[in-house]
């Protein structure tokens, strides 16, 4: 289990992506060039890419209403994501379904999903087909603290146990479901005290620690690859910015914003590498200068892809 130092630095650079990415499309929006809404993840990139790195390429996901750093982690394409935000026909769902529904089969992204704890079932069945199959994949299924309380939760987690399902649920723990806070909502102190419940192990991980929630993860896959069943697994993180674009932020306050602010988890683990020799700044500087170009490419790339046409506004729909 253990890292690489191309692992390290995947995730280095796939933490920088995510980051990026999320504070243009912070910049589009408030351009009026992205419509609806978005729910960003500021502040979470090393839980997605984290878990994400302990998966097989061929493994599946299942993601949330706050996914963008989910598909980037997972193989998802940026000018593919920006061409969906900015409603594109290029873009990987042709435009029609923007931020929360960013779906990539092809690296099995099962997709984003709108519906709080929506995700869940699906991943519950993938996990599933996957035992029919008996294809040696396993799902990871991410969902917000605000998902553990609702019945598809419990109902997931159970029959999962039940039948050993190849499945490891992964809570985003950002202490707040929408504008109510944990401790508001839910009747135990973690997440994670909910798999007791179901016959399961239940993990707490520090959310903003890359390498922890690897190797949380990690054993977690393992076990349910070698037909052990299911994990429940608690990253403790937090969103810089609000929970989504019409959110005025007045439920918290400016000091706990910037408290997490100091354990951002990109400056901790570039700090990290550089003090145990795996990179120098100077190779970190220059992924960022890859990253920050890519990022710009594909926004040229969304810009100037055409808009969908009213013609076949109905394809897709069924009757």
């Amino acid at each position: 289990m253990d890292l690489t130092t191309d692992k390290k630095l995947w995730m280095y650079r796939k933490m920088y992506e995510i980051r990026c990415f999320e504070l243009e499309v912070d910049r589009l929006f408030k351009a009026n060039m992205i419509w609806g809404t978005c729910h960003l993840s500021v502040g979470e990139e090393a839980t997605a890419v984290g878990a994400i790195a302990a998966l097989e390429a061929d493994d599946m996901i299942t993601s949330t209403h706050r996914g963008h750093g989910h598909c980037i982690a997972k193989g998802g394409k940026l000018p593919q994501m920006f061409a969906e935000l900015l409603g594109r026909e290029t873009g990987y769902c042709r435009g029609r379904g923007g931020s929360m529904h960013i779906a990539d089969i092809d690296t099995g992204n099962l997709g984003a999903n709108g519906i709080v704890g929506g995700g869940i079932p699906i991943a519950t069945g993938a996990a599933l087909a996957s035992k029919m199959k008996k294809d040696g994949r396993v799902t990871l299924c991410f969902f917000g603290d605000g998902a553990n309380n609702e019945g598809v939760f419990h109902e997931s987690l159970n029959i999962a146990s039940l039948w050993k399902l190849p499945v490891v649920y992964i809570c985003e723990n950002n202490l707040y479901g929408m504008s109510v806070a944990f401790s508001r909502s839910t009747a135990v102190k973690n997440v994670a005290d909910r798999a007791a419940a179901y016959d399961m192990p239940g993990e707490i991980v520090d959310g903003n620690d890359v390498e922890a929630v690897y190797h949380v993860v990690k054993k977690a896959v393992e076990r349910a690859r070698r037909g052990e069943g299911p994990s429940l697994i608690e990253a403790k993180t937090y969103r810089w910015l609000g929970h989504s674009k019409s959110d005025a932020n007045v439920y918290r306050t400016k000091e706990e914003i910037e408290e997490w602010k100091e354990k951002c988890p990109i400056k901790r683990y570039r700090l990290k590498l550089v003090q145990e020799k795996i990179a120098t700044d100077e190779e970190l500087d220059r992924i960022e200068k890859e990253v920050e170009k890519e990022i710009r490419d594909a926004i040229e790339y969304a810009k100037n892809s055409p808009e969908p046409s009213v013609d076949d506004i109905a394809n897709g729909v069924y009757a």
